[in-house]
């Protein structure tokens, strides 16, 4: 099965993973949510004890379901390959650099197309930022920028990160170790089984459409490919029109409720970092994860340092603020971002600087 080898198969998977938020989102995921990677990994994290904000703590199914979904359809095609040893360390950076930019925006590239497709003009402003980052990304790949090959090792390396997932799965099922929010981002969410099951849908089409923001915009930049575009463009029609169904479209900038905020400079920066290391890293947050489960331990590296991103996120201060509703005045109260976070996003872009135009292939020299 390759859902990649034509635009009508990669329409069809985005429209899958349209569906799959769409019902996540309708049967409990935070508003305009629905399925953000990072914000997904924070709130695990925040499960696992690694930060202590009480409203973002939720062990989310659905970062579960992805890493296992594209393990089980990968070894069922034969395309799963253990995989490591390309810039580990790096990786494991960038990976922090993609949760800490997509913290001070308030969503990763996934989340990004969701708010847009429910009329939050902050996304189409952060889209901006975005495809800056990975034009910049692309720059340094024509400059020669690489992290080295990926070689083959031995077949239980690459399992171990869908092993710990299954491990914090039966964690959260089993026992009552881990922490989850009583108010907050954290306590909205669908159903365990529901969320599980959409989280491994979307991993099997994510894995088998090789379904990429970052690696969508760099197609047409590099190669004036546009074939990913045409999944995530079917991505978001659903989710427009589910948006528009329910009520949930409001075209506006500083809209109490959609965890959004309209400092457009940091929206635009913030997603710049995202793009520009997620051309580095080899794809988005979401890639990543699908990376990982199909065998990639240099993705998994990745991953890991997201959750180290966003925990550093909200224990140093870091995470973007949202607007929202005074519940004693019912004056809106503006989202910001700290001045902590507007730091981290200017080492952020410095690093991936460095990294992007350091790092030469050396093969043949």
């Amino acid at each position: 099965m390759n859902l990649s080898d034509s635009k009508k198969k990669l329409a069809l998977a985005g429209v899958v993973c349209g569906l799959v938020a769409a019902c996540l989102a309708y049967f409990g995921n935070p508003a305009n949510m629905a399925f953000c990677i990072a914000c997904f990994i924070r709130d695990t994290a925040g499960a696992l004890g690694l930060h202590s904000t009480e409203t973002v703590q939720y062990a989310r199914p659905e970062i579960i379901g992805l890493v296992l979904g594209a393990f089980i359809i990968s070894v069922a095609t034969k395309e799963y390959r253990s995989t490591a040893g390309s810039s580990p360390v790096v990786r494991f950076v960038l990976g922090m650099i993609l949760a800490i930019g997509s913290l001070v925006f308030l969503g990763c590239p996934l989340r990004m197309i969701i708010r847009m497709s429910a009329g939050d003009l902050n996304a189409w402003v952060a889209l901006i930022g975005f495809i800056l980052g990975v034009g910049t990304g692309v720059i340094a790949l024509k400059k020669g920028f690489s992290l080295g090959r990926a070689h083959l090792t031995n077949r239980m390396s690459g399992g171990v990160l869908p092993v710990l997932m299954l491990g914090i799965l039966v964690l959260a099922l089993a026992t009552t170790l881990l922490k989850s929010s009583e108010s907050g981002p954290g306590s909205m969410h669908a159903p365990i089984i529901l969320s599980l099951i959409g989280g491994l849908i979307f991993g099997v089409f994510a894995q088998k459409s090789r379904m990429c923001f970052a690696g969508s915009i760099r197609d047409v930049i590099l190669m004036k490919n546009f074939d990913l575009l045409t999944i995530i463009g079917s991505f978001f029609v659903v989710m427009l029109i589910y948006n528009i169904a329910t009520g949930n479209f409001t075209l506006a900038f500083d809209t109490p409720g959609v965890i959004a905020h309209s400092e457009h400079l940091w929206n635009i920066l913030g997603m710049y970092a995202v793009g520009f290391a997620a051309v580095l890293a080899g794809g988005c947050p979401l890639r990543q994860l699908i990376l990982a489960g199909q065998g990639a331990s240099d993705s998994a590296m990745t991953v890991i340092g997201m959750f180290v991103g966003a925990a550093l996120a909200h224990n140093l201060g870091l995470a973007a603020s949202a607007t929202a509703l005074n519940a004693e005045t019912q004056e809106v109260v503006a989202g910001s971002v700290s001045l902590n976070g507007k730091v981290a996003v200017i080492i952020c872009i410095v690093v991936c600087f460095i990294v992007g135009f350091a790092n030469k292939r050396t093969e043949g020299k």
